[in-house]
């Protein structure tokens, strides 16, 4: 027996209620989220979800197969089309856009390209890291052994002569870049020219940058000295959720590549890869601004909010130079007397949303269409709502309902 016709009225009522919550009704500053161009969400709804392509290179009953299925002569050119288009985005002569996450784009550089016992280093989560990359995660799934690197400067930024240093103590096989907390570019020469000198890798992590680097505006890995760039594809870059893998050395390609088939995955969801080759496509045309705007407004904000009494931190810095703004966590709970994940509580009540580790994204009201000259009001609604506990949620509505559809889409 199925389910009753009530249950598929609920979830149906559901889907619809998330649609207008968080698609029309929110501000949305989670630097984790991006939205999607019309064009890159029609494609995922496409009779693409629910086909299947197995690209490989085997023999079969003495026959040589190219592909393990039929009717694929589209979804390969989808793919293929796609992986050009990052190719050329971010300076690689190799790309992948089959890993279905970040996370999994970098197993799929990791597993293929060192072997069970390799040191790396990486940046701790105390000092912003990514918690994947401690310990008992991906190193311990893997057999590695992972040092800190520590990131000591004002939001975990990395000092070069300090980083070098290490590289040169520890000597790792690889260096593990890439922060949940990313404010501003490595010194991304230098790291790469200690790391090769004792021959280890230099693996970038572009999760959270990856927009802006498409666009010109953070550093460009590649070119820089890095050896793989690899990311989720739906934090600063708008597109789908989902990863790709990008590199300008072919000797790592070709090792990565064939090892991703069933082993790492086997459905890539080529659904997901044409909304993905779109957005690619689309930040080859606009990404450039798209990617200053972001910045611009991350800068702006954190000034509106720095001056409105929420601290951030960095200031001698600028406080950014990515899609993040990094609230001063003691400072905002000595000031206020409430701690950054309350105040995230306070502001979802409000129509503002946030995460609860204290960062603001300035990704999707980008796309929306702010501008700097917008972040002094929504730093006021953010200081209102949250340590003011004032009821705005109808003005961010009304402000909401202003912008329909997109920008840089």
């Amino acid at each position: 027996m199925g389910p009753a016709p009530t249950e598929e009225a609920r979830l149906a009522r559901l889907v619809r209620a998330h649609d207008r919550w968080r698609g029309k009704s929110v501000l949305n500053l989670l630097p984790s989220e991006n939205a999607l161009s019309p064009t890159a969400r029609k494609y995922l709804s496409s009779d693409l979800a629910g086909r299947y392509t197995l690209p490989l290179d085997s023999e079969f009953d003495g026959e040589h197969l190219d592909n393990s299925y039929g009717g694929t002569r589209y979804t390969d050119a989808i793919e293929k089309l796609g992986n050009d288009a990052a190719q050329r985005l971010f300076h690689g002569r190799f790309a992948t856009t089959r890993p279905l996450s970040g996370h999994i784009a970098a197993l799929s550089a990791l597993a293929p390209l060192l072997p069970r016992g390799s040191k790396l280093l990486a940046i701790p989560p105390s000092d912003g890291g990514y918690d994947g990359y401690a310990p008992g995660f991906i190193p311990a799934l893997l057999g590695y052994e992972v040092r800190p690197l520590p990131a000591t400067g004002p939001g975990g930024q990395l000092d070069a002569d300090a980083a070098v240093a290490e590289i040169r103590r520890e000597r790792p096989n690889a260096v593990l870049l890439g922060q949940s907390f990313f404010l501003f570019p490595y010194p991304l020469k230098a790291i790469a020219e200690a790391a090769h000198a004792i021959g280890a890798l230099v693996l970038y992590d572009a999760s959270h940058v990856l927009g802006l680097i498409a666009g010109g505006q953070f550093q460009d890995p590649l070119r820089e000295g890095a050896d793989v760039m690899f990311g989720s594809t739906h934090k600063s870059f708008p597109g789908p959720q989902g990863g790709i893998l990008v590199t300008d050395r072919e000797e790592l390609f070709q090792q990565i590549d064939p090892a991703l088939v069933w082993r790492v995955f086997d459905n890539a969801h080529w659904n997901r890869i044409a909304s993905l080759a779109q957005t690619l496509l689309e930040m080859e045309r606009v990404g450039g601004e798209y990617a200053k705007t972001v910045v611009d407004n991350s800068r702006a904000l954190a000034r509106a909010v720095h001056d409105a009494g929420l601290p951030a931190v960095a200031e001698a810095q600028g406080f950014t130079a990515s899609h993040q703004v990094l609230l001063d966590r003691a400072a905002v709970r000595a000031r206020h007397g409430v701690g950054v994940g309350a105040l995230a509580r306070r502001w979802e009540r409000q129509r503002l949303i946030t995460d609860l580790v204290g960062r603001l994204g300035t990704g999707e009201v980008t796309r929306l269409g702010l501008t700097p000259s917008d972040m002094p009001r929504l730093a006021d609604l953010l200081v209102r709502a949250g340590p003011g506990r004032q009821k705005v949620g109808a003005e961010v509505l009304a402000w909401r309902r202003q912008f329909p559809t997109l920008r840089f889409a």
